[in-house]
Formats: C-alpha cells, structure tokens, sequence
C-alpha cells in the first residue's frame, strides 16, 4: 500500500473453504469489517485477491466505502511508476483491458439520442458508448505496442547477426536487479526500496577485459500471481527476456521466502514461454547474511552466484560465469584463407571482427591464421564459410 502512497489502517483475515461468491467474505466478517470502517473512517478497502465484478459492487454497497482488488492495486502502483511513453501505454492498455469487462451502467436512463433523420429512438446507453470508446483505445495502444515488438525484433535480429549476446535480468521485485545493472554496466539508474521502480527495459552494453562486449537488459520485477493483464500488456518488454541469450535470476538472499519468490519468477517466465532460456541463479544481499549463512547458502548451492551488488562483491566470479555459460571463452583455431578470393577475405574480416588473432603470415599465396575466437562462435563461423570453394578456407579447432 505505501508504494500507491496509502497508510494501512486495518487488516482483516478470514479463512473459509470457499469464498462467497457475492460478497466474497462471509456475512460475519463483512459486517466486521463495515463497523470497522466506520469507526476508523477508513475510504478504502483492498482485497488481496481478484474479484469478478459483482463482488466488487456488493461489497461497497455492503461497506459503504470504495473497493480495490489487487490487481486494480498493481495496475495504480505501474501507473505512477511508469515514466516514457511506451511504458505508460503498456499501463494504460492493462488498465483498461482490466477496466471494460467492469463497467457498469443504470439502464435505461442513460440512453442518448441521436441527431439526425431516421437515428431517433432509444438511442444507444452511455454503458454502451463507454465500451465501444474503450475498445477503440485498446485497439489504438495494442497497434502501438505490436509496432514497438516490431521495432525490438528488428533491433535483435541486428544484435543476432552481429553475435552480440544479450543477458537479461529478472527476479522477484526489490530483489537488487537494478543495482546489479548499475555494478555491471555503470549506468547509474534510479535505484529503490519501493515496488516495481523499473517498468521500461534498460539496455547497456558491458564490455569484457578482452575487449568483447554483450549486452544487458533490466525488466520489470516479478511477484506472486502477477495479474493476467499486465503479462498481456507488458509482452512486448517481457520478449526481451524470451529472446535472451542467458537470464540472470537475481534472488534476494536475504529473505525468508525466497523460495516462494522464486516459484513466482518461474511461473511468470513459464507462462512468456522463457521457461527453456538458460538461466544464472544470482543470490544478492549476501552482505546481509552473517558468516555461518552465507556459507551455507555457498555450500548448498555451487550451481549459483553470491553477491552483493550493492557493495560490489563478486562482480567478476559473476562475469567469469556468464562468460562461461555464454561461451565467450575463447577456443584457439587454425586457419588457412585464399586471400585472392571473396570467401577468402569475408572469412578473414569476420576472424579480425569477432576473435583475437594471435599471428597472420602469408605463405605460398595462403594466410596463415592463429585466432582465439568465442567458443559459441566457432559453429557459426563454420556455417558462414560453408559454401566455400574447396582450397579456399580450412579450420582447425579442438
């Protein structure tokens, strides 16, 4: 509630094998909770859980004051986060994919008359008028945000045929993902304790000692049961995450869910079909454990990464690890070229471009290369040169 600027005045359980499918509390418990209401004068309730619409318009009529459920919570808290234009259309398109199947109208009365010869009559309602508005909208923004997917596959496919991997960050929100971003990349985005700080997509490129480069992507943090609308809305940011190279879960080490936490992020990764991309666990916030805790969390989990992006501990145990489960690391190759002809020279730039070559010597009309080049670059360099004449290239690698 305090990342949507409200103050919590109350806070209200019940436990029931189902929920009433009007009011959705019990009839005791609603009653409860309206003299509490009053008493406290409290304008709003929140429901920590999806109501269909009819619940929601009992239980102000039972309460006497405004009911959120929520996902209108989450949808208020993306609205005042969300700061550049693409990223205020992904909220504006849940809000009101959220908002249309909600509308409600007082009948008849509100019908509107038409103008002209042969439009007279009841007229169509302003319920009416108000979902036909919303759908024009929706169509609108969703026609926006499939022209920014658009934009993103182009930019990828770019990244791809320049073989620079693309590295993205997810985890539960407040989990210290843009912290890490900043310790990575230097970028000095906005860093904070409060919910869902980042809705656009950070791209910065990192470059390694050996002068190689990747990118990496911050996204927007993950919860438990992340509403249905905001997935639809924010698949054009979450394809950034389904089109990575590699995903860094970066978990909060210090909590003592982390375990649900990181359930959810799997579940939301599942559900924008990222569930197959390789993945780097990253516990952050090993600053906050003591001594015993932290090597335990080493021991149990040799898989993982422990850091701590605040302080800039383990940065570089971080980078080795990518680079190695990337396949940046380097394999040494032998090659031999036909400098006179075009497969020749296009194999010789490409070896120039994307590896290091450690000696070039010309002998008998041939180039002689030594080159250390990426590991997961080796297979596509064999690709590229495929069709060339015979005589013309030869690799040799390990």
């Amino acid at each position: 509630m305090a990342a949507a600027g409200g103050q919590v005045s109350l806070r209200l359980i019940q436990e029931r094998p189902q929920p009433d499918p009007a009011t959705f509390l019990g009839r005791g418990k609603l009653e409860e909770l309206a003299l509490a209401c009053g008493a406290q004068d409290i304008d709003l309730v929140v429901c920590d859980t999806e109501l269909t619409p009819s619940q929601i318009r009992h239980l102000e009529e039972a309460i006497g004051t405004r009911v959120i459920d929520r996902t209108e919570l989450i949808l208020d808290i993306f609205a005042r986060r969300a700061r550049t234009r693409e990223g205020r259309s992904q909220v504006e398109l849940a809000q009101l994919q959220y908002k249309l199947p909600r509308l409600t109208g007082r009948g008849v009365e509100l019908s509107r008359l038409g103008g002209g010869i042969g439009t007279r009559g009841p007229g169509e309602t302003k319920l009416e008028t108000d979902r036909r508005r919303i759908r024009r909208r929706i169509a609108v923004i969703s026609s926006g945000i499939e022209a920014v997917r658009e934009r993103r596959a182009r930019l990828r496919e770019r990244r791809h045929k320049a073989a620079v991997p693309t590295v993205a960050l997810v985890g539960y929100t407040n989990a210290g993902k843009t912290t890490l971003f900043n310790l990575l990349t230097s970028a000095g985005s906005d860093v904070s304790d409060a919910l869902f700080v980042t809705l656009d997509p950070l791209l910065r490129r990192v470059r390694l000692p050996d002068e190689r480069e990747l990118l990496i992507s911050d996204t927007v943090g993950f919860i438990d049961r992340l509403p249905h609308a905001l997935v639809a809305a924010f698949r054009a940011t979450l394809e950034e995450v389904r089109e990575a190279d590699l995903l860094l879960h970066v978990i909060d080490a210090s909590v003592d869910d982390r375990a649900r936490r990181v359930a959810a992020v799997q579940a939301v990764l599942r559900e924008v079909e990222a569930g197959e991309v390789p993945c780097l666990d990253v516990y952050n916030k090993i600053d906050k454990l003591d001594p015993v805790e932290r090597a335990h969390l080493v021991r149990s989990r040799p898989d993982a990464v422990a850091i701590s992006a605040l302080r800039g501990t383990g940065r570089q145990i971080l980078l080795d690890r990518m680079t190695s489960v990337l396949g940046l690391d380097t394999s040494r190759v032998s090659l031999r070229f036909d400098p006179a002809s075009e497969a020749g020279r296009r194999g010789l730039a490409w070896v120039y471009r994307h590896g290091r070559v450690v000696s070039h010597t010309s002998r008998r009309g041939r180039d002689h290369v030594e080159a250390e080049v990426p590991r997961r670059d080796v297979a596509a360099f064999r690709r590229l040169m495929a069709g060339a004449p015979a005589g013309v290239l030869s690799v040799s690698a390990p």
